[in-house]
């Protein structure tokens, strides 16, 4: 299968002259999670994603970032060490390239030029049209799972994070899965570089009462922790399932982490970049 066979034609782009203000609007109009930057002859130079959004803008450091964010540039904030992909090419040498560089779209080109974007949800379509009952989910499953405690602070969820270099964590509490935290939880708390710990901002929000009811509570970020952000509305799988039914559950849900569980325990977690390996 070629990549002009799978890919998304539709591809939203902004000027290098823009602002991250333009960025931000573009992907909440368009409920996307990356833009593409180009250059004055619609050549792709950079790319902004949500996750540049909420890293690269968060907490201390140069004058810049304390701007609005109509006055920094989006050159600021791209990644400009940019992967591209020929129309012609085989999806698998697309799935490779995402592997590799540790990223989740490819610009698309062909002889015109920018030709589109092909990206891990569009893979994920992919493979569930094509694999029904070729591997089970122990086969791709990630079987060292990274976890924290619920009462862990948020300091140390963002400091493993990094130091693992993944982008979900599954939340434990007397042995059993409380929660899972991916980047969209924390974005909001606009923390500092892990070896700093977090911004100390007094921040609001709702708790929810066994009573029934709502009570507005305020808390230092920098008290948090991983069960105050964590996402209690998760889903599981097992491991003798289809590696497609996970691909489903993800399309279904908009998640990109799945624990796997055997009887009770957790076993392994299932993810994105998971599910595209098996794309062979």
């Amino acid at each position: 299968m070629k990549v002009n066979q799978v890919m998304n034609n539709e591809v939203i782009v902004i000027g290098q002259n823009e602002h991250v203000s333009h960025a931000r609007n573009l992907m909440l109009k368009h409920g996307l999670s990356r833009v593409i930057v180009v250059d004055k002859d619609e050549n792709p130079i950079g790319i902004v994603t949500e996750k540049d959004l909420a890293r690269k803008l968060r907490g201390s450091g140069p004058a810049w970032k304390r701007r609005p964010i109509d006055k920094i540039s989006i050159r600021r904030i791209m990644s400009s060490n940019i992967h591209t992909i020929d129309a012609d090419e085989d999806v698998k040498n697309a799935v490779e390239i995402m592997i590799r560089n540790k990223i989740s779209s490819v610009p698309v080109m062909d002889s015109e030029g920018l030709a589109g974007i092909i990206t891990k949800t569009d893979l994920m379509k992919f493979y569930i049209s094509k694999y029904a009952g070729k591997w089970k989910v122990s086969n791709l499953m990630t079987r060292d799972v990274v976890t924290v405690n619920q009462n862990h602070t948020l300091s140390h969820v963002i400091r493993l994070m990094d130091e693992n270099k993944i982008y979900g964590l599954v939340v434990m509490f007397d042995n059993e899965i409380a929660g899972i935290i991916t980047p969209a939880d924390i974005s909001f708390a606009r923390v500092d570089d892990p070896e700093t710990g977090v911004s100390v901002e007094r921040i609001y929000f709702v708790k929810q009462l066994a009573e029934g009811g709502d009570k507005r509570k305020a808390k230092d970020v920098s008290m948090l922790t991983a069960g105050d952000i964590m996402s209690k509305n998760f889903v599981q799988i097992s491991p003798d399932s289809d590696a497609v039914e996970a691909a489903k559950l993800m399309s279904d849900k908009g998640t990109g982490h799945i624990p796997v569980v055997n009887r009770e325990d957790l076993v392994g977690i299932i993810t994105r970049t998971d599910v595209i390996k098996g794309i062979q």
